[in-house]
């Protein structure tokens, strides 16, 4: 036994049956045990009275009979006394005979006539009684038993016992109550051979139907009370079975509470393995959704909610984490593309001013002035080039930490936009339209800033467009907004690829098919700028357009224009 629970641990439900065997089924199946046996003590001590009790009222009426039949008999003796002639006589005692319909006959009897006759001989029809008179003579009367027999029936008529009353020592039947001729055998046949004389005892094999006797000596009789199994099995047998079916119902009341309460625990805590399975597997969003009613334990209830509040606390985390995560693995993408970046995009311009730089101070050689200045133009370039890229990298933390410092105030757009023209790097010599030379408009933005984002739109759209095609520059008005427009002509671009131009390291021509250079940071450097300003920045490439970014920036006055 010990190594199977070591090997199985045994479920609640299953505990549960366990404890309601040993604490409730073995425990009242002894005390209904118990119970039924005090009970069918208690029972036939019962019967045993009942018997005994009802022996002696027999006894009682046969006795009242006796009394009353010697009383009568005595009040006539004594009246008949005073009668001299025999004819007077007869003639009185046929008159009490005929209003006593018991006496079937009534006479005198002279002693010596009396040998034929003995007090109080019985048999099954008649009691013959006799009274001595003081004359010597007795008075003779014989009664009919069926008058003992209804005194007997009137007591006893609602009884389901058998009684007998036997008369002399041949025990002749003389009166019965239920009388079975098979049980009235068997009762003679358990009946003591020596009786106790006037008193009710019980005798006989069958615990639960006692019988009892009475034995009379005045007159000669005996009374028999015999319990049939009627009696016994409306009392003992059906008293048992209301205790069986007691216990049977309290047993089940108490198997229905205990499983409707099992039920509902067993539901909640499977509903907690769901949840701790759940989240062993991952999912940190699952929930305990307790059956709460008058059946749920308060600790029960208070797990779920603490737990709920746990898994409430893991899932915040677990989002924090994969953010961090996430982020963390941006940052690294961003730092390999960075190396990438800077790597590739550095060296150019570092190789290209290392070697004029040599170049310069060689000994060895004489170069001319015109080669000097040639030179140094190119070195100073490609300082710029590398000052624009080392700008363009600074400026990314500050994007992601919104950590831009601006002096936001009216900037008159077209200034802007001759200042960019100048500062841009055409070396394509590409043909830039300017469209907002005479616009004469002021936006709320920071000079430098917005300086640099139209130097930065204006470079890429130098970078990108075809061959012999001009960049165009230009504007329009939406309600309290003015939309400058940078246009080129190119290829049109898949939606899929114009989605992530504003991100990190972005280009049009990728690894594989670079034709320009560039860090991949414009794009993404401008959309951080502009949104600062509080203006927004799109994208388009079409038909119409070829490839279009458009800068919506806030008027620093709302005013109509008219052109």
């Amino acid at each position: 036994m010990s190594r199977f629970f070591s090997k199985r641990r045994l479920k609640i439900a299953e505990q549960i049956i366990i404890v309601m065997f040993f604490a409730v089924i073995i425990p009242m199946t002894i005390s209904g045990l118990f119970i039924n046996n005090i009970n069918q003590h208690s029972n036939r001590a019962q019967l045993r009275d009942a018997a005994i009790v009802l022996a002696n009222i027999v006894a009682e009426e046969v006795e009242i009979f006796k009394n009353s039949i010697d009383n009568e008999l005595s009040q006539i003796g004594t009246t008949v006394e005073y009668y001299n002639s025999p004819e007077l006589t007869d003639e009185y005692l046929n008159t009490i005979k005929k209003d006593m319909h018991f006496y079937k006959e009534l006479r005198l009897i002279k002693q010596k006539d009396l040998k034929n006759f003995e007090n109080y001989e019985l048999n099954n029809d008649y009691l013959v009684y006799k009274k001595e008179l003081s004359n010597g003579d007795f008075l003779t009367a014989v009664i009919d038993i069926k008058i003992l027999r209804d005194n007997i029936y009137k007591t006893v008529d609602q009884d389901k016992r058998q009684i007998y009353v036997l008369a002399g020592t041949d025990n002749k039947l003389l009166a019965s109550v239920n009388y079975k001729e098979d049980v009235f055998k068997s009762s003679l046949e358990q009946l003591p051979k020596k009786l106790v004389d006037n008193k009710s005892t019980i005798f006989g094999k069958i615990k639960n139907q006692p019988l009892a006797y009475y034995k009379k000596t005045d007159p000669d009789i005996t009374i028999i009370v015999n319990t049939t199994e009627d009696v016994t099995r409306h009392l003992i047998d059906n008293n048992r079975d209301r205790i069986i079916l007691a216990v049977l119902l309290t047993m089940l009341a108490v198997f229905f509470v205990v499983g409707l309460y099992t039920s509902y625990l067993y539901t909640n805590i499977r509903q907690l393995f769901k949840a701790i399975i759940a989240i062993s597997k991952g999912n940190y969003a699952r929930r305990i959704r307790l059956l709460t009613n008058i059946f749920t334990p308060f600790e029960i209830v208070f797990l779920g909610n603490e737990f709920n509040r746990m898994v409430s606390q893991i899932h915040k985390s677990y989002i924090q984490l994969n953010k961090k995560n996430k982020e963390l693995k941006q940052l690294n993408e961003f730092r390999s593309n960075m190396i990438d970046t800077v790597s590739h995009e550095f060296r150019t311009p570092l190789t290209c001013i290392q070697g004029y730089t040599s170049r310069l101070m060689r000994r060895d050689i004489e170069i001319d002035e015109e080669t000097k200045q040639k030179s140094l133009k190119i070195i100073k370039k490609q300082t710029e080039r590398l000052k624009r890229m080392i700008e363009d990298i600074l400026v990314i933390p500050e994007i992601d930490g919104s950590g831009l410092n601006f002096e936001i105030q009216p900037i008159n757009i077209a200034t802007i936009v001759e200042n960019v023209i100048t500062l841009v790097n055409n070396d394509k010599g590409k043909v830039i339209i300017n469209n907002l030379s005479n616009c004469n408009i002021d936006v709320l933005a920071d000079a430098d800033r917005l300086e640099q984002v139209f130097v930065n739109l204006t470079e890429n759209a130098i970078k990108y467009s075809k061959d012999e095609t001009p960049v165009v520059l230009d504007y329009e008005m939406r309600e309290n907004r003015i939309v400058i427009s940078v246009k080129n002509d190119y290829d049109i671009i898949p939606r899929e690829k114009l989605k992530t131009l504003f991100d990190k390291f972005t280009r049009i021509d990728d690894s594989t098919t670079r034709t320009t250079r560039g860090t991949g940071l414009g794009l993404y450097i401008v959309k951080g700028l502009v949104e600062a300003m509080g203006g927004e920045i799109r994208i388009y490439s079409n038909e119409e357009c070829g490839f279009c970014v458009k800068v919506y920036l806030p008027l620093a006055i709302k005013e109509e224009i008219y052109e």
